[in-house]
């Protein structure tokens, strides 16, 4: 049986198929995973264009065809740790796309294992490299 590499972001089917519906009404999106007052630490979702990303910002990984970011300040804290982007029930106080639809993004976390963080290594930096095939 295969297996699936270790990676520092996943989602689950419910956030996919919400993720999947506000990229064919708003176009390519993007995650930042929030540090700041408002919200938490809730992964905000912006178009693409929108949000600009630079060496500051570590790029976690992709989720269905999605960047996903967050500073490098907090990744810091972060970066033993795998995130899975759920939805739930509830309007979040930012700006992030889903926030029309009731529904808001959360962030669910584990920490990875010693062989997970051996085989990835540090996370890269600034822009993200292309998206994976498939």
């Amino acid at each position: 049986m295969p297996t699936t590499p270790p990676s520092r972001v996943g989602i689950t089917p419910a956030a996919q198929a919400l993720l999947e519906r506000l990229a064919a009404r708003h176009g390519p999106l993007l995650f930042h995973q929030s540090g700041g007052c408002c919200d938490g630490s809730s992964p905000m979702c912006y178009p693409r264009d929108d949000f600009l990303i630079g060496d500051a910002d570590v790029h976690l990984g992709w989720v269905a065809g999605t960047p996903v970011y967050m500073s490098a300040s907090q990744f810091a804290y972060w970066e033993h740790t795998h995130l899975t982007i759920d939805v739930v029930p509830g309007r979040g106080a930012g700006f992030s796309v889903e926030a029309p639809e009731g529904v808001r993004f959360l962030i669910r976390s584990r920490l990875l294992s010693e062989e997970e963080l051996a085989t990835l290594g540090p996370a890269p930096t600034g822009l993200a490299p292309a998206p994976p095939p498939g």
